[in-house]
């Protein structure tokens, strides 16, 4: 047995001399990566930004090309991952890009505000979604990041509520699996005494919880992030939160995904200043209402009927009050395709006609991974 580990000691020498052959290639192309990523800084001008040069559609069509390539062996959503944070580093050379997401630090916002944008952004955590939307809307933030829906509680109406009268755009969806993880200053779970959680939290991981620690009791916070620091700052608590939350207070895991559905998820908007231009795989959101005078059954089928014509796909539809008169709504509905080409184009053009009120909100590329 001593011979055999012995012959078998420079093959592994060789493999690791590989290994760390193929690392300085691997630095020396993101090198050369980072490098041509300052020339298309330089082609702006001295006084661009970030985001004069920061191209939403451009980077989704890169990761869909990964994507595609990717056979293996590892799984899609670390590949993506790699990518995204050396496509996040190139760009932040200069100056990073500002992103409002809805705080506190630690929260899932911030996790999907990582996934979709890197980490080598400044995250910046606001109150309020009204805060967000105001914050790009100023310049203060180049971007922002709210919740849209979950898959079990349905829609946010504060951030449809916000599209009536914000002119920014939607630049991009963030779709992201809500892992409930414990968390604790504790290595095991011996001395916990207590969970401190946001309610829903609590609720959705109840059945995961009492598996693990069947006698602890459960304590009601205002976000999980309230319950993260409790957790940090006192013996015996342990916190229910993202991977993120563990980072920022610093949190053992100790044990992952206590969440009862594995198929808990939430959608988000990136919202902006700017309507973006195609990616190849898009989805467009529009604002609608009926005419003043449209009255009786019908009304919604005929607004919508140039959709079926031109052979739309409508993926999503939902109903607001429209804060012009009582019993007046406004439609949000998400359709496949850009905006600006066909046949969406042409059907916009004609659903106008018919609306009392039209906006587009965004036409954006699809989630990747």
């Amino acid at each position: 047995m001593a011979k055999r580990a012995k012959d078998a000691a420079p093959e592994l020498g060789e493999i690791r001399k590989q290994i760390d052959s193929i690392d300085e290639r691997i630095q020396a192309l993101i090198s050369e990566r980072a490098r041509c990523a300052q020339e298309v800084g330089k082609s702006k001008g001295e006084d661009a930004t970030a985001i004069d040069y920061f191209r939403p559609e451009r980077e989704a069509d890169v990761l869909r090309r990964v994507l595609e390539r990717n056979d293996g062996p590892l799984r899609d959503e670390e590949i993506l991952r790699l990518f995204r944070e050396i496509m996040s580093a190139c760009l932040a050379q200069q100056e990073p890009l500002k992103i409002g997401f809805l705080g506190p630090e630690g929260t899932f916002t911030q996790t999907a505000v990582f996934k979709h944008f890197g980490h080598s952004v400044r995250a910046l955590p606001f109150h309020t979604i009204d805060e967000i939307f105001q914050e790009v809307e100023s310049g203060a933030a180049d971007f922002g990041v709210v919740p849209i829906e979950n898959s079990t509680e349905g829609s946010v109406n504060n951030t449809l509520d916000m599209f009536l009268t914000s002119p920014l755009k939607i630049g991009g969806e963030i779709e992201l699996r809500i892992e409930q993880h414990l968390l604790g200053n504790e290595k095991g779970l011996e001395k916990i005494k207590r969970i401190c959680a946001h309610e829903q939290s609590l609720a959705q991981c109840r059945g995961g919880v009492r598996e693990n620690l069947p006698n602890v009791e459960l304590i009601g916070m205002s976000s999980n992030a309230a319950g993260a620091r409790r957790a940090r700052d006192e013996e015996g608590t342990a916190a229910i939160g993202p991977d993120v939350a563990a980072a920022v207070y610093d949190l053992n895991i100790l044990v992952n995904n206590v969440e009862d559905r594995p198929d808990n998820a939430t959608r988000f908007l990136v919202v902006g200043r700017k309507l973006l231009a195609a990616s190849g795989n898009d989805k467009t959101t529009i604002l609608v209402s009926t005419s003043d005078t449209g009255v009786g059954s019908g009304v919604l089928f005929n607004l919508l009927k140039p959709l079926a014509e031109h052979g739309v796909s409508m993926t999503r539809i939902e109903s607001r009050p429209s804060r012009r008169k009582n019993w007046d709504y406004v439609f949000f509905i998400d359709l496949d395709g850009h905006a600006e080409e066909a046949p969406l184009v042409d059907a916009l053009k004609e659903l106008e006609s018919r609306s009392s009120l039209f906006k587009v909100l965004g036409a954006y590329p699809k989630a990747v991974g």
